[in-house]
């Protein structure tokens, strides 16, 4: 009987934003805008990185660039098939489709959360303890913690989306979102899903609110110990943390919010999931490119390399 049901559901309607069709139209542009200037954004932050030698050898900026490519990973999952959708009367999504946009969500968001806290470490190891900052941050501790944010990412996704594939479908098959996640999927199955709904508060929810915690106990930790060295050492300790701070309550602030009570159905989750998928893409190469000088000197240097290039041609 399972079996019959599951198979009734082959697509789900994606309820969108509104249902006005001049606010579509104005939707489909500003959104357009933003996922352009998103990938724009960090596909810079990447391509800056990795072709100029002195931030590709620098451990922050490598663990930025990796951190650009999965912001912009994730908006690409969710913001082009919504931005479309604007121009259609049916927002379909199908079966498989819906469980492929959960799985990378889950898999780009653990591994973001995982790299976050990597980051974390390398500002406390370089503030301080900067006469072994080289020695420990090395190339081989570099990418081992890329790799491994991206194995926490996909058993992260893995613990959540093996039980949900197997769930029966059998309508009504409405999620009244922007894009497919779990809280709303669960919602639909035609069986009881209570133990499901506890893994996804502890695997998203509270991971994510206990990682957040943590990150900001460790930033604390960081200042105060700059405070008890150097008191002149406290401003420019903050300078070079406030970036880090800002884009982790970007990324944790609604995840924490849409998944830590993600079965209630308040009316700002669509917000939320708006701002987790376009607004925090968008914002963090802003933040990490005018906030940051050092950026900003490589991105001159690699225009005057190409503009010499294009002369000597």
């Amino acid at each position: 009987m399972d079996m019959m049901n599951s198979s009734m559901v082959t697509e789900f309607v994606l309820l969108g934003l509104t249902n006005t069709w001049e606010l579509e139209i104005f939707f489909f542009f500003i959104f357009s805008l933003a996922y352009a200037a998103t990938v724009a954004g960090n596909l810079l932050i990447v391509a800056t990185i990795a072709f100029d030698s002195l931030l590709y050898s620098t451990p922050m900026y490598f663990l930025l660039g990796n951190l650009s490519f999965l912001d912009m990973s994730v908006s690409t999952i969710t913001t082009p098939k919504m931005v479309t959708d604007f121009l259609r009367e049916n927002k379909t999504i199908s079966l498989w489709g819906c469980m492929a946009q959960m799985f990378f969500l889950h898999l780009l968001g653990g591994s973001e959360m995982t790299l976050l806290i990597v980051m974390a470490v390398d500002r406390y190891i370089a503030i301080c303890k900067p006469l072994h900052y080289t020695s420990i941050m090395n190339r081989r501790v570099l990418v081992g913690s890329v790799l491994l944010s991206w194995a926490v990412g996909f058993v992260h996704t893995m613990s959540q989306m093996v039980f949900t594939i197997t769930l029966p479908f059998c309508g009504p098959n409405i999620v009244d979102d922007i894009f497919c996640d779990l809280p709303r999927i669960l919602k639909l199955a035609c069986t009881e899903t209570f133990i499901l709904e506890l893994l996804v508060i502890a695997d998203s929810g509270l991971l994510s609110f206990i990682c957040f915690i943590l990150l900001l106990i460790s930033y604390t930790v960081i200042l105060v110990t700059i405070r008890r060295r150097s008191s002149g050492g406290l401003s420019k300790a903050l300078s070079t943390l406030s970036a880090h701070i800002i884009v982790v309550t970007l990324f944790f602030g609604p995840i924490i919010f849409i998944y830590a009570w993600p079965f209630r159905g308040f009316s700002v989750d669509k917000f939320l999931s708006v701002f987790y998928s376009i607004i925090t893409p968008l914002l963090n190469p802003i933040i990490y490119t005018l906030r940051n000088q050092e950026m900003k000197a490589a991105i001159s240097r690699l225009r005057t390399k190409h503009i010499l290039r294009i002369n000597w041609y």
